[in-house]
């Protein structure tokens, strides 16, 4: 249904204001009630001053105890609160009613129930708008049958419209266009609603499936609307022939239709029709299988309901669209949102017309609708929560992962610091050193601890011995024990052991294995050939039995492996 904006009686302005208790300024009072009204309509885009003018209006008609006067005043203030507070509007076209009643008057109090009617439509209360539809067309007939051919277009918009009853809506639209064939439909305020009519009639035939009659009724209104210069209704017109022929399944003349009429509803913030467009819009890209656009299009038509709350139900078949496409992309949350917008939507129009649930019922099984709302809640339940284990999952392996950073940063920083203690060592060692080749060692240099129950004579001999050992690398001897070189000593093996204790303050296989590091140590610094060997080899080459043994005894003297002194050799040296 592309919707037509027309008015009963005046036109209805959007204010935004708050009704002071201030009294009417008394220097108004000099002018007539005519005089007041035109002044009131004159500025729209005042409305404090309207204000001032409506309540001059309803003082003098207080004063004067005129009736319709004070319908009159009343009404002012109901078109000030129509856009603003439906409810408010509402008790001010009630007063309207009681006092107008019985006037005579040619337009009150017929304006002032189907403003109600208007009113009450918008808030889906269509059983009540219904009924005062029907008692301004009681009150027209009576006083003005110009009138009452307006509310008749009334009553045919909200049957085609809201109650999808487009048969009953057609007799009432040909009934109007009999009407106003008779008169100068071409001239004046009967030109408008001539087009409207003729509108009516096309967007029921398009409603009907009859696209032949639509286009008929279509061109018939463009032309009369190019003749009378109504722009916005010649874009209407061209807008609805989009739509019909999205029915034909012309799809892209549909949308160059579409396309001119769009901006012009911009232009004329022609909200409904806006909406209208976009619809028709994801109908046609939908049709031609652009199935991003399409969506987007209908995603305008949510945004533009969700702001004005407005819609009818030609316009909810985009739902079922997003619905499935966000279902085939594996978007659960989109679903989700639209099935909820969808299912509020029907909500608000059963809940005050039956009607209106045929196109639901048509598109989608409700309690289908509603299971499958309820499997998505749960699956993002449950997808909520497997994503909270999985960053709590991830959190830890990144604490992990940190913690393990900083233990490697921090292993690495010490162990350089070993190693250049290491290499500092080794130059202190080699400057200090002021020892002659082969000397021996006598009793004199050697610092003499107390009694060790050994005599001192075979003690200096041992010590001989050792330092002969040391400095002939025979600590390089596989599988060497105390038992085994107190042999080549010829010597007690308690002995040996006991002098080595005390003259080196080690225990007799620490003496040995320090040795060994330390030549090695001294050796790897030197020889970058013996660098390239495996540790295996390396362990063989230093008197171990195997790599285990090497690597442990190295990390225990120094506080780093073989692998990573070896590495930083290499790094220095290049």
């Amino acid at each position: 249904m592309i919707y037509l904006k027309w008015n009963s009686f005046s036109i209805l302005f959007l204010v935004t204001f708050t009704l002071s208790a201030q009294s009417p300024d008394k220097k108004l009072y000099r002018f007539t009630y005519d005089e007041l009204h035109n002044l009131y309509f004159a500025n729209t885009d005042k409305p404090k001053l309207q204000l001032k003018y409506a309540e001059t209006y309803l003082q003098k008609a207080n004063a004067e105890n005129i009736n319709i006067r004070r319908a009159k005043a009343y009404y002012q203030f109901a078109i000030l609160y129509y856009n603003k507070d439906h409810k408010k509007s509402i008790r001010y076209l009630d007063s309207v009613i009681k006092y107008s009643q019985n006037s005579g008057d040619k337009f009150f109090p017929a304006a002032a129930y189907c403003e109600k009617a208007d009113l009450l439509r918008s808030n889906f209360k269509y059983k009540e708008a219904m009924a005062n539809y029907k008692l301004a067309e009681k009150s027209a007939l009576e006083n003005n049958i110009d009138y009452y051919y307006v509310v008749r277009e009334y009553i045919a918009i909200a049957k085609s419209e809201d109650l999808e009853e487009y048969q009953e809506a057609l007799e009432i639209y040909k009934e109007c266009y009999n009407y106003y064939m008779k008169t100068d439909y071409r001239v004046g305020k009967y030109a408008k609603d001539f087009q409207n009519v003729v509108f009516g009639i096309a967007d029921c035939f398009k409603s009907l499936q009859n696209t032949d009659s639509t286009s008929y009724y279509n061109q018939l209104g463009l032309r009369e609307s190019v003749i009378t210069k109504n722009e916005h209704y010649k874009y209407l017109f061209i807008l609805n022939e989009g739509a019909n022929q999205v029915l034909k399944k012309n799809y892209n003349q549909a949308l160059d239709s579409i396309n001119k009429a769009l901006p012009k509803m911009i232009q004329y913030n022609d909200t409904g029709n806006i909406l209208a467009s976009y619809y028709y819009m994801g109908k046609s890209y939908s049709g031609l299988g652009k199935k991003e656009k399409a969506a987007r299009s209908f995603i305008k038509v949510d945004s533009i309901y969700r702001t004005t709350k407005e819609i009818s139900n030609e316009f909810l078949g985009g739902y079922p669209y997003l619905i499935n496409y966000y279902k085939n992309t594996g978007d659960k949350e989109n679903q989700l949102k639209y099935i909820t917008s969808y299912m509020q939507i029907d909500s608000t129009l059963q809940k005050n017309y039956r009607e209106l649930n045929k196109l639901l019922n048509k598109e989608y099984d409700t309690p289908r609708l509603l299971s499958e709302k309820e499997n998505l809640i749960a699956s993002l339940k449950r997808d909520k929560e497997n994503t909270y284990w999985g960053f709590g999952i991830l959190l830890i392996i990144a604490l992990c992962l940190g913690t393990f950073g900083i233990y490697q940063f921090r292993t690495r920083k010490l162990y350089r610091a070993r190693f250049e203690k290491i290499i500092k060592e080794e130059k202190n060692n080699e400057n200090t050193e002021n020892k002659t080749d082969n000397k021996s060692i006598t009793t004199n240099e050697i610092n003499k601890p107390e009694d060790i129950g050994i005599v001192q004579e075979l003690v200096n001999q041992i010590l001989e011995k050792l330092n002969h050992f040391e400095m002939n690398r025979e600590f390089l001897t596989p599988n060497l024990t105390v038992h085994s070189l107190s042999q080549i000593f010829e010597t007690n093996s308690k002995y040996l052991s006991k002098i080595v204790n005390v003259y080196k303050q080690k225990s007799f296989t620490q003496y040995v294995n320090d040795l060994r590091i330390d030549y090695a140590l001294n050796k790897l610094k030197e020889d970058n050939k013996l660098r390239k060997y495996t540790i295996h080899a390396l362990a063989r080459e230093f008197g171990f039995n195997n790599a285990e043994s090497f690597s442990a005894t190295f990390y225990k003297k120094t506080g780093i492996k073989p692998t990573y002194f070896i590495k930083e050799l290499d790094a220095d040296t290049i």
